[in-house]
């Protein structure tokens, strides 16, 4: 169980870091990123692992890694400047 949610954890390190790599512009400060991904990770990881019991290791990172990107996907910004429609 520890090693499972150690593992969880790197894992949404590992998207937090790739996220902030590649969608540098589009996200805010870097420790919010990557606090969320862990964050995301091991609320995933637990929820999955509660709902299919134990034993199933890869299945709860999977799940720890979906809501991980879920969570992630969040935190992103628009790409360009909003634009105001004419009646506004």
């Amino acid at each position: 169980m520890i090693l499972e949610a150690l593992a969880s954890a790197v894992l949404g390190l590992v998207l937090a870091w790739a996220a902030a790599h590649r969608l540098s512009h589009r996200l805010p400060a870097r420790p919010l990123v990557f606090s969320t991904g862990i964050a995301g990770a091991l609320f995933g990881d637990f929820v999955t692992h509660t709902a299919l019991g134990p034993g199933t290791a890869w299945l709860s990172l999977l799940g720890a890694a979906v809501i991980s990107a879920a969570s992630l996907s969040l935190l992103l910004r628009p790409a360009g400047r909003l634009r105001r429609s004419a009646t506004a």
